[in-house]
């Protein structure tokens, strides 16, 4: 039913000149497969009921398919000369229409032609860019349960909308692992490499499939760095697999260093590649959605998407309303779990790129490594700082030589010499056996300069080390340790560089020219390869973006809470592509250390494996609730979560943290896969959802789901959610939830906490519920004060066998 959705404009940057063809996303009427009942003469319902998969190889589904994509041809070639336009994709599972490259007046013809509900200009998207496993408990107290790690996630097939994958890698290698059997569920094919003519796939990669016709119609791809093929050209997307489903145990070694042992989260799942992302453009919805309509075709279970939108569609207002949401919805209608990443605009509030109910949206934690290092100066002061790197040799120290003081030519200096990203601008006789001081400059923000290379400079130069001062913050700087095979550190303190300088200049005698008459600073670097441990963790990462969520581009705030949860997405080691140039740290390794929301949605979707594993009949809604409702607030000092914020001077600082940095909480999987309680939700209950938001428009909901408004949900609110969010309190509300017992007979009591200024109650004070009935209960929220914020608080069902099931209550009171 979501097959005549109106699409969203999507807003193209790199084509603006008039008159010049352009890539438009084109709904007409008719249902797609996934919605289809029937009604045409010689063709059979294709429909499923909600959270069914669809038999994609029968003649039914074939049939129709075909008759979708003629009818889809036959306007095209009604309406234009043959050679005036380009159709890029027929969308026929999830949504009925195509993508077609056509001028500016042609899009016109087609927006007044009755069989077409809607005509919207394609829009760009980007990603949103090791020791999780043990953090979160897998081996001790999930992977057993399943069979071992060696099982965890068995013949559960999740698909990957991203940037590709590099197939050779160990975290995706089947010559160490048990073989692999057929995945006869699933039917997705696997493209050939055009060089080499081997396939992607190995039985561990079941399906590798690229979607590209958009960026090429944009002029956007350039094969021979994009490749026309699923090989990733980045590392984003061999890492967010891996993250979710690589092999475990694989040794995480860089510059001859072992960091650890790098595992996904479910080791035995199988991986389905769409690659519809590219390096330095990002990607196109056009393609995104052909991958999305693909993978749901094929047979996927989960799909992982660390993608988000550029910018709002330019004419739909509604968020829940747009190609990609719509597209997503059918999905989900299909019985796919989708995880996405929230957003890497934090810690503001309103980032989320995240927003619809039928989606996980992911924020992102910083877990409990940190690579700390630090540099003993011969004054006796030890500054801290970040270096992933070996020490300086014990017991002794090393003279310091600043790069600006060992010029080969002073003439460089205006070339800003001092980032040490050029060798051959230093008089290697002067650094040789010296520590290397270097300065930290914009150019490492924007990444025309990186740690990496200044560890190639000063091996390149025998210097015995390096040090990297920050001395001013640029806006946007994130300093995360680099693994570099020299000894070497980053001192992201502004006050520690001072130190650092000031102890230089002072040990530093000159000529009256300025010219230094002997170096006698010295110094030494610690440590840095081993990693710390912090009681503190989770916190809520810095650049994770906040809510609360928006139902509208005017920013109104929705009656729903996102994100819905956090899992780790800081400092994340995993594999990477030796193509990558994603991360300019580490061109050419076999791993990388990165941080982002894409980060922590793949652990969303290995974790949802290893819940579908566990219960294969649960509905994408089960699964989220079982992730939700039992996941966190407190770290594992037993205090409640705190979150990373900026202060008044733009220092980060830890805060509280609320529902809107990390949803229900931190992910517990152990808990998920026996969660006592889901609050399950089915495709009619997101349209009853749609149906009471406000301001959206009726006959827009039609184009996009095909269905009439006629559901009695009452409130958006309402919706059966895992989380009760209200941004307009006046007096007294009551809201209702409908449990489902998946475990044993089980007596439940039920209460609740609230901030102050909303009054809080729930009824029945408590239930009894067979093995697999169900039971309403409500909940009663008033506004005692108006304060001009949001009031936080829970709902805890406590069972008599020991389950606790958490839901967040969040609302902003007003006065009648």
């Amino acid at each position: 039913m979501v097959g005549n959705f109106q699409p969203t404009v999507l807003v193209f940057l790199a084509i603006l000149v008039v008159g010049k063809a352009e890539i438009y996303i084109v709904t007409i009427d008719g249902e797609p497969i996934v919605s289809y009942k029937g009604d045409l003469d010689g063709f059979e319902a294709t429909a499923v009921e909600s959270d069914e998969k669809i038999d994609s190889t029968s003649e039914i589904v074939t049939s129709y398919a075909r008759h979708l994509e003629n009818k889809h041809d036959m306007l095209l070639g009604m309406l234009f000369e043959r050679g005036s336009f380009k159709k890029l994709y027929s969308y026929k599972h999830l949504i009925n229409g195509f993508a077609v490259d056509i001028s500016h007046d042609q899009a016109e013809t087609l927006r007044h032609t009755p069989i077409v509900k809607s005509v919207e200009r394609d829009w760009k998207v980007r990603k949103l860019t090791t020791h999780t496993p043990e953090f979160l408990g897998l081996p001790t107290g999930v992977w057993p349960t399943g069979g071992g790690f060696d099982r965890a996630g068995e013949d559960i097939v999740i698909g990957f909308v991203d940037s590709g994958i590099y197939p050779h890698h160990p975290s995706f290698a089947t010559y160490n692992t048990e073989p692999f059997g057929p995945c006869s569920k699933y039917k997705g094919k696997c493209e050939v490499d055009p060089n080499t003519k081997k396939s992607f796939c190995n039985g561990k990669i079941v399906g590798a499939q690229h979607f590209a016709e958009a960026a090429k119609a944009a002029g956007a791809f350039n094969p021979s760095i994009h490749f026309a093929s699923p090989l990733d050209g980045d590392g984003h997307g061999s890492h967010t697999a891996a993250i979710a489903a690589g092999n475990n145990g694989i040794p995480v070694r860089l510059h001859g260093y072992e960091f650890g042992k790098a595992s996904g989260m479910a080791p035995r799942a199988r991986i389905a590649v769409y690659k519809a992302l590219y390096r330095i453009f990002g990607g196109f919805v056009a393609d995104v959605v052909a991958a999305i309509d693909q993978a749901v075709h094929d047979g996927v279970d989960i799909l992982s998407l660390s993608v988000g939108p550029n910018s709002p569609p330019a004419t739909t207002k509604i968020t829940y309303l747009n190609p990609f949401d719509a597209t997503l919805l059918s999905a989900v209608k299909a019985g796919v779990f989708v995880a996405q990443a929230a957003g890497n605009g934090g810690p503001f509030p309103k980032t989320l790129v995240s927003y619809s109910p039928w989606i996980t949206t992911v924020a992102a934690a910083i877990d409990d490594r940190r690579y700390k290092n630090h540099l003993t100066l011969g004054n006796g002061k030890i500054l801290a700082g970040l270096g992933l790197s070996p020490a300086t040799h014990l017991n002794r120290t090393y003279t310091l030589v600043a790069a600006n003081d060992v010029l080969l030519d002073s003439s460089v200096r205006k070339s800003s010499p001092s980032d040490c990203q050029r060798p051959e601008v230093l008089n290697k006789r002067l650094v040789e056996g010296k520590v290397l001081l270097c300065g930290y400059s914009f150019s490492f923000v924007v990444g025309t300069a990186s740690i990496k290379k200044v560890a190639q400079t000063a091996k390149a130069l025998g210097a015995a080390g390096f040090v990297l001062a920050v001395e001013n913050v640029s806006p946007g700087a994130k300093f995360d340790p680099v693994p570099v095979g020299i000894p070497g550190i980053l001192l992201t303190d502004v006050t520690k560089s001072m130190d650092l300088i000031d102890y230089y200049n002072t040990s530093t005698p000159r000529d009256w020219t300025g010219r230094v008459k002997s170096f006698d600073a010295v110094g030494s670097i610690g440590d840095g390869l081993m990693p710390l441990l912090y009681k503190s963790a989770p916190e809520v990462a810095l650049f994770s973006a906040r809510g609360p969520n928006i139902r509208d581009f005017s920013f109104q705030d929705a009656d729903l809470l996102k994100p819905d949860i956090l899992a780790p997405g800081s400092l994340i080691w995993a594999a990477w592509s030796p193509n990558g140039t994603d991360e300019p740290n580490y061109v050419g390794e076999a791993f990388a250390m990165i941080s982002g929301t894409s980060m922590a949605a793949p652990h969303i979707a290995g974790i949802a494996a290893l819940v579908k594993q566990k219960h294969p009949n649960w509905s994408p809604a089960a699964i989220k609730s079982a992730l939700m409702t039992t996941s966190t607030t407190m770290d594992r000092a037993g205090r409640p979560l705190k979150a990373q914020q900026f202060s008044e001077t733009e220092v980060m600082k830890l805060v509280s943290a609320t529902p809107f940095d990390y949803g229900s909480g931190h992910v517990n999987p152990r808990a998920a896969l026996d969660p006592g309680l889901i609050f399950d939700a089915g495709y009619e209950d997101y349209l009853g959802f749609l149906c009471t938001t406000a301001g959206i428009n009726v006959h827009e909901i039609h184009n996009y789901t095909n269905s009439p408004c006629n559901f009695t949900m009452g409130h958006p609110w309402n919706l059966n959610s895992p989380s009760i969010t209200i941004a307009h309190l006046v007096g007294t509300k009551t809201v209702t939830r409908t449990v489902t017992n998946v475990a044993e007979e089980e007596t439940y009591t039920v209460t609740a906490r609230m901030d102050p200024a909303i009054a809080i109650e729930t009824n029945p004070p408590a239930m009894t519920l067979r093995s697999g009935s169900s039971r309403k209960f409500s909940v009663t929220l008033t506004a005692r004060s108006q304060t001009g914020t949001y009031s936080f608080g829970e709902v805890i069902l406590k069972g008599s066998r020991g389950h606790k099931v958490r839901i967040p209550v969040v609302a902003m009171g007003y006065q009648r």
